[in-house]
Formats: structure tokens, C-alpha cells, sequence
């Protein structure tokens, strides 16, 4: 089977690894010529997935189309931000016959769209999966046991990503909401940063699990509040990756969280936030307008936001926990 990767991050050159130990012909496009030269002559990226080597099989590309034009799976691993412009590149070198698999998580802040609808609105195609769970891209390199959920309604696809991902070392479990392990995908990176305000505040375990047991009864009501199936919040994309982000330091939503519990400084925050990737802060704005807009209410969201971008201090998460309905 032949994949093609667009996106040589972290989360991307894992999804390779997992690739290729099913004897995939895999591709990978950066749009960057430095990044692709550095990979293909280290075969590593040390920032990103320390002391994990790069088949040498898995090659590598600044071409869209030598990238995607004879591939029977396209992966889209990048970050939200950038899904549009990547797409509409895109959509000039796919036919009929492909299939696609969302692996990024997000939200797009201006239309408040998933990326597994960016893509339908440049490409037509029911041949879409999107995947989510918890799978920090160093475990997934470092072939340790992984689950993760696929939404999709196409049975072909699904057989295909089976195929292609699915071994002893990541499990795969199906279903058809797009829209709930979208979402799930998405809020949790904003959940986390509240998570690691409350661990930077020295707030004990039995805080953190009441926090996360509020915020999984919220996320479900969300889900079924915008179409979604609420049992969704059971699976890997749901409950699995909340827990996952909201409790692990390897998570850089949760740290910078951290930081602005603890008491760092505004330069502290900044300089973190400017020179890390930080998904919870951009699909924030995301959600926050999104749920805006559909008139849905959700307070945790409220909360976070007056915190990161209005003037609350981080000690309301406290009271508000207590005074929730």
C-alpha cells in the first residue's frame, strides 16, 4: 500500500514508523527544503523524537505531487493553522480513488472548522477517516502499545487504515462520529492547560480527577449539543486522550498550563509559548468562537479564556469548580 504523509512533524514521523512496520511505500512532504534535507541526511529529527532513527525506506519530498499523485492513502499530520493553504495545494494532484486520514487535531479560528471539513470543501469525497486518541508521538516511535480511535463512514476506508496501521503495537477501534472525535481532538489540548494551571497551583490529585470528570461530562454534552454521538467521550478520542493530556508533563498544552499556575512570568509564558507549539492556545480562540456563535454554553471554556487572555487569575478555576452546576 502506498501512504503519503504531508506533514514531517513529531506526530507525522511517528505515523511513519507505524506505517512502514506494516510494509507501507510511504512518502512524506515538508514544504520546507532545510527540513528535508536535514531528515534525509540524519535520518532523525533529535528536537522532536529524541534518539528515534527514520527507516530508510520512508522517504521524503518538498513536492506535493511526487508526494500524493500515486498514493492510495493521504495522511495529513500538520498543524491546524496551516490545513487550508495545504489543501487547496492539495486538491490539484488527488483523484477519485484515494483516501484520506485526518490526524490533525484542531480547530481553523476563523471559520471555526475541523480540518476533516477543510478538506471536504476543497475536495469531494466520502473516502475520509480521522484519527484520535492518546499517543504521544515519542510512545507511538518508540513502538509501545497505542490506541487510537478512527471515525469514518467509508467502509473501504476503514478497511484500508486497518490495513495500513493497525498491528501488535497500535489498535485501532471504528466509528462513525467524525464530528465527536473531532471535537474530542481538539478541546482537549484546551483542557489540559486548565489541567496544568491546577498542577502548577500544587493542587492534589483528588482536584485534578474532579476537574477531569467535569470536564468529560461537559465535552459529551458538547458533543451531543452540536450532532455528535455523546458515547463518544467513552472512547480512545475521548476519555483516553483527556486523561492522557490533563495528567502527563510530556504535554505541552499541560506545561504551559504549568506555567501560568505556578506564577511565571508574563516573559516566562511568552517565550515558552513563542518557541513551543502550543495547539490549546490556537484551537482555544477556535472553540471559544465556535461555541459562541452555535450558542452553546460551556463555562470551563469561559473560564480558560478570561484567564489566558482577559485578566482572571488562575486561583477562579478553584471556585468555580466548587460553584459549578
Amino acid at each position: 500500500m502506498k501512504v503519503a504523509i504531508l506533514g514531517t512533524g513529531a506526530y507525522g514521523l511517528a505515523l511513519a514508523i507505524m506505517f512502514n512496520e506494516n510494509k507501507c511505500s510511504i512518502k512524506m512532504w515538508t514544504k520546507f527544503e532545510e527540513e528535508k534535507e536535514l531528515l534525509v541526511k540524519t535520518r532523525m529529527n533529535e528536537k522532536l523524537l529524541p534518539g528515534i532513527e527514520i527507516p530508510k525506506n520512508i522517504k521524503f519530498t518538498t513536492s506535493m505531487g511526487e508526494a500524493v499523485s500515486d498514493a492510495d492513502l493521504i495522511v495529513i499530520a500538520i498543524p491546524a493553522a496551516f490545513v487550508d493553504s495545504t489543501v487547496q495545494e492539495l486538491k490539484d494532484f488527488v483523484n477519485k480513488k484515494q483516501h484520506f486520514c485526518i490526524a490533525t487535531k484542531g480547530i481553523e479560528q476563523n471559520t471555526c472548522r475541523f480540518p476533516v471539513d477543510i478538506l471536504k470543501k476543497y475536495i469531494k469525497t466520502k473516502r475520509v477517516a480521522v484519527i484520535s486518541g492518546p499517543s504521544f508521538a515519542i510512545d507511538i516511535a518508540n513502538k509501545v502499545p497505542v490506541g487510537l480511535s478512527i471515525a469514518t463512514v467509508n467502509k473501504s476506508t476503514e478497511a484500508i487504515m486497518y490495513e495500513c496501521l493497525q498491528n501488535k503495537f497500535l489498535k485501532l477501534r471504528t466509528t462513525d462520529d467524525l464530528l465527536g472525535v473531532s471535537m474530542c481532538g481538539s478541546i482537549k489540548n484546551v483542557i489540559a492547560i486548565a489541567s496544568g494551571m491546577l498542577e502548577g497551583m500544587k493542587m492534589p490529585e483528588s482536584t485534578q480527577a474532579m476537574f477531569i470528570t467535569e470536564s468529560l461530562n461537559d465535552i459529551k454534552n458538547l458533543i451531543k449539543a452540536l450532532g455528535g454521538n455523546d458515547r463518544t467521550i467513552h472512547s480512545f478520542a475521548g476519555f483516553g486522550d483527556l486523561m492522557m493530556t490533563c495528567t502527563s508533563t510530556k504535554s505541552r498544552n499541560f506545561k504551559f498550563g504549568h506555567l501560568i499556575g505556578s506564577g511565571a512570568s508574563k516573559k516566562e509564558i511568552e517565550e515558552y509559548s513563542n518557541n513551543t507549539t502550543v495547539e490549546g492556545l490556537y484551537t482555544l480562540k477556535s472553540i471559544y468562537k465556535l461555541l459562541n456563535k452555535k450558542k452553546v454554553k460551556m463555562p470551563i471554556i469561559d473560564m480558560i479564556y478570561s484567564i489566558i487572555f482577559g485578566t482572571e487569575d488562575p486561583k477562579v478555576l478553584l471556585h468555580f469548580l466548587n460553584t459549578k452546576e
